[in-house]
């Protein structure tokens, strides 16, 4: 199962799987624009295409969200070619993100969709839009479980928690803790990502309950581009947290 409470990643996901040659010919389309026209263009799909025919699809009266196969070569794009690859939403769902400075920004990558596509249709495989606690209450002693939260912050300063609309604060955190701690205490298998911050410290190296679930905390090194001073880029130190016992 593949699960993300991100509805434009799900849906182009969705979108990639069912339809990659669609993607692949309008991912084309949009790199020759962005080789003409560079940054204009960018703005141009941004605020013109993206996100006009983003909000019709979430004003529309369906739990579902499906993307186009141009709507995902967009999502593409936009992710390739903004600032440092983020992607963010405003209080209004817009997406906001500035045109990113590249030379020769890889935009369609034939391979990698169609690799990407065959995977995702692999029997078996899942793709949906649900909250973490709606996932994991569903993995059962011997389920290996990866999670990739939104980072917490390093800095007041690097307040990025915009990753959906409702954003993903402290608390978020807070709840994710509990349901890791559970997920040990079940028998699965835990593997986490996130960023080194006092709050994350706090909740898992320094928790007598996340050590006694048996979670341990390994601090790795990792390159890292997205910072507003780009000279605190480059290499910096960021959790991975797991139960998982290397032979």
């Amino acid at each position: 199962m593949l699960s993300d409470n991100n509805a434009d990643l799900i849906a182009c996901y969705h979108a990639v799987r069912d339809s990659p040659e669609q993607v692949l010919g309008e991912l084309s389309r949009l790199a020759s624009g962005h080789t003409r026209d560079g940054a204009r263009h960018y703005y141009e799909v941004r605020n013109e295409r993206f996100n006009p025919q983003r909000a019709a699809l979430a004003s529309a009266p369906t739990a579902m969200f499906h993307y186009t196969a141009a709507l995902a070569a967009m999502f593409i794009y936009l992710n390739r070619t903004g600032y440092n690859g983020l992607f963010r939403l405003n209080s209004d769902g817009e997406f906001n993100v500035p045109a990113g400075s590249y030379l020769k920004p890889r935009i369609c990558d034939d391979e990698n969709v169609r690799r990407v596509a065959k995977a995702l249709a692999r029997p078996g495989v899942t793709i949906d839009r649900r909250k973490f606690e709606h996932v994991l209450e569903r993995a059962g002693a011997g389920d290996f479980v990866y999670l990739d939260p939104p980072y917490a912050p390093l800095s007041k300063t690097a307040r990025f928690t915009s990753y959906t609309a409702e954003g993903f604060d402290a608390g978020d955190q807070d709840r994710l803790r509990d349901e890791v701690v559970s997920l040990a205490r079940r028998g699965c298998h835990v593997l986490m990502s996130n960023s080194t911050a006092p709050e994350i410290t706090a909740l898992y190296e320094d928790s007598k309950e996340a050590v006694a679930a048996g979670l341990r905390c390994y601090r790795i090194p990792a390159r890292r581009a997205i910072n507003s001073n780009k000279m605190r880029r480059g290499i910096v130190e960021e959790y991975v947290i797991t139960n998982v016992r290397g032979r």
